[in-house]
């Protein structure tokens, strides 16, 4: 066999996602797993006796078309216009896909061609850095750094070159929870007008600001309507994670381009459940707004404890991850501690340090999920316990 690397090189160093290795070390331990971001209790019964509905009425047992269902797509335009005052045409600037994952895979695929650079603010999810691997691109980070973890906006200006072709958001931010203001918004968006900047935002945790921070899309910014692919999805706000339900939004002609990539991808998914998600979109206020409480709530919760723990917490304001520093511990490496920490507590989390090209700038962060049930989350903070003897 030729001596050539199976691996295609633009994958290489990537490997099995910290997630898998995590969650496997749980399993293995029987730890309770605070790593992966996945709820413990499913979402509400209503949306779940909709898909049993779905199935049984023999409705998208076969390939749904392309886009997604006809319902889907317009329940997501009026979700939309109901919380953002954004208008979009369901047919032509909607874009259903296999969860927010897909959609960020097909959009860098479709709008990225080999040599672009993209500039993401870092920690960032693992799957940007694999996606704009896959489509020959370059990224380049700009960190947000602790304890604030607010983007620097005259560095970001210093990284666009005449190469950079997108700037990847991420607003409620995975891992570190920073909420983007209206006014980091603006000055991001006249950068991306003033260099003719495309601009992908994961909005995936819309529904999850906390102590009045507000979502604001990048999308509702002067000027950025026609250069902006906004993605979302249901399994962070529904909790029913396992259906992989999200979708695109953007102009016609960039939502034409993702669709293009996305149908060599999965081509149709998640039949049955995008009748589903239809019906969640259109959940009163009451829901949405007790959703965010009780996920406030429960960071209030797990942040207490792990204070008397010992870490030092960095209070976040979206998402239902909290990012801790471990250096009151007089630990600094990140990975070894939590490849340890299941043994010594009982608790798994995940180090930060995967989530930046510069693993140096968080090297002693650990990062911690809320999405549990109270008790689980109570037991998780009395084991985390021993560490502060």
């Amino acid at each position: 066999m030729s001596a050539r690397p199976l691996l295609n090189r633009r994958l290489d160093g990537l490997g099995t996602t910290i997630f898998a290795e995590m969650s496997a070390l749980a399993t293995a331990t029987g730890a309770i797993n605070l790593g992966q971001g996945f709820p413990d209790t499913d979402g509400p019964e209503s949306v779940r006796e909709a898909a049993v509905r779905a199935l049984r009425d023999g409705r998208g047992n076969q390939y749904p078309p392309g886009p997604g269902i006809p319902e889907l797509r317009q329940a997501i335009a009026d979700h939309q216009r109901r919380f953002y005052g954004l208008g979009l045409d369901p047919d032509t600037e909607v874009l259903v896909t296999a969860g927010a994952t897909e959609a960020i895979a097909a959009t860098m695929l479709a709008l990225l061609e080999p040599g672009d650079e993209v500039i993401a603010f870092e920690p960032f999810y693992d799957s940007y850095a694999a996606c704009i691997a896959m489509a020959g691109a370059h990224r380049v980070p700009l960190t947000l750094r602790a304890p604030s973890f607010r983007p620097d906006l005259d560095e970001l200006r210093s990284k666009i070159t005449p190469r950079t072709r997108l700037l990847l958001l991420n607003t409620p931010h995975n891992p570190t929870g920073t909420v983007l203001t209206a006014e980091e918004q603006s000055a991001i968006a006249a950068l991306a007008v003033e260099h003719d900047l495309l601009v992908v935002t994961d909005e995936v945790y819309e529904h999850l600001a906390f102590d009045g921070a507000t979502h604001v899309p990048m999308a509702t910014m002067p000027g950025m309507r026609e250069r902006t692919v906004s993605i979302s999805s249901a399994g962070k706000t529904f909790s029913f994670t396992g259906w992989k339900v999200g979708w695109v939004m953007a102009d016609g002609p960039l939502v034409a381009a993702v669709r293009t990539a996305k149908q060599y991808l999965t081509y149709v998914s998640a039949g049955p459940f995008q009748y589903a998600i239809a019906e969640a979109l259109r959940l009163p206020d009451a829901y949405f707004d007790g959703f965010r409480a009780d996920l406030q709530r429960k960071r209030d919760l797990l942040g207490a404890g792990l204070r008397a723990a010992g870490f030092e917490v960095y209070q976040p304001q979206g998402t239902y991850f909290i990012t801790t520093d471990i250096t009151p511990f007089g630990e600094k490496d990140a990975y070894a501690f939590c490849r340890e920490l299941p043994e010594r507590c009982g608790v798994v989390a995940i180090p930060n340090s995967v989530f930046y090209d510069d693993p140096d700038a968080g090297r002693s962060q650990v990062r911690f999920t809320f999405c549990k049930k109270d008790d689980v989350l109570h037991e998780a903070a009395d084991r985390l316990q021993r560490l502060a003897s």
